[in-house]
């Protein structure tokens, strides 16, 4: 240690009191840069947290305003110094390059991670339907949004994999159309039919009288007359309501004596002498 002081000592009398000053301003310059950096990103923070932006944009923007204002407080000292900028400005842009080039597919991600920070197509706690998997929004990070799916399943997928795609909200309105098709027999009263389903639906306070639900005949299919049923319910209640409602109709069907009908197919059967004979007897008439 006395030897490190003694060298340090000596080089401060070789260089001069010219070359002290500049490593002390250099300092100087970089530590109160480094303070007034500090200051900055917490006023940012505060003016991003009054405006009510997202929490993962207010610390990402906040650390981002930190990092270059650093930079420039770096090659301030650097330059009080007497280092040649231009040399280390080519030499960062180009590492920069370097690098841009082998992260291509992360940077991807992050700008996609921005863009869904900013413009919000969904918000944690959603179910949503993007990137081929569909589940409810557990975490949105600048690189990945993790959802998990209704089987408990935890998906990570890539922003840039759902900001390049469809993405379907489905908690976005707050209600929700359940969409059910029931068949029944064509000998059967349409009119009661109905009549009984409207009634069925009316009984379960979780379906919304506004906008009302709606019971029509959709189809004329092969074996059934087949009616549309589309209730509307609160988002959070759409499974419960669409199993739910597909058992009562079926029970309450049931005990109206309405029929819903499965598809028939005759078959005859014939013996192989009965088919010859048959065939026959056509041609002597």
């Amino acid at each position: 240690m006395p030897e490190l002081i003694d060298g340090l000592r000596e080089w401060a009398l070789e260089s001069g009191p010219g070359v002290l000053w500049s490593v002390v301003s250099a300092l100087l310059i970089f530590l109160v840069g480094r303070i007034i950096a500090q200051i900055i990103r917490g006023v940012v923070r505060r003016v991003m947290t009054r405006a009510k932006a997202a929490s993962i944009l207010v610390s990402f923007v906040g650390q981002l305003t930190y990092v270059a204002l650093m930079i420039f407080v770096l090659l301030a000292a650097l330059s009080r110094l007497g280092v040649n900028l231009t040399s280390a400005v080519a030499v960062l842009g180009a590492g920069a390059l370097a690098i841009g080039f082998a992260l291509q597919g992360s940077l991807a991600n992050f700008a996609a991670g921005i863009l869904l920070v900013i413009f919000r197509p969904f918000k944690i706690g959603d179910f949503v339907q993007g990137a081929g998997e569909s589940g409810t929004v557990e975490e949105i990070t600048l690189f990945t949004t993790q959802i998990v799916t209704p089987d408990n399943r935890t998906v990570i997928v890539p922003n840039a994999h759902i900001t390049g795609g469809n993405i379907v909200n489905y908690s976005a309105k707050g209600t929700r159309r359940v969409d059910l098709v029931v068949g029944i027999a064509y000998e059967s009263d349409v009119a009661k039919a109905k009549e009984v389903i409207q009634d069925e639906l009316a009984r379960d306070q979780r379906i919304l009288a506004d906008p009302a639900p709606t019971v029509a005949v959709v189809d004329l299919a092969d074996s059934s007359v087949n009616l549309v049923v589309r209730p509307w319910t609160n988002a959070q209640d759409y499974w419960a309501v669409y199993f739910d409602t597909l058992e009562s109709v079926k029970r309450r069907l049931d005990l109206e004596g309405i029929t819903i009908p499965f598809p028939q197919q005759d078959v005859h059967v014939y013996r192989h002498g009965e088919a010859a004979s048959s065939a026959t007897e056509g041609d002597l008439t």
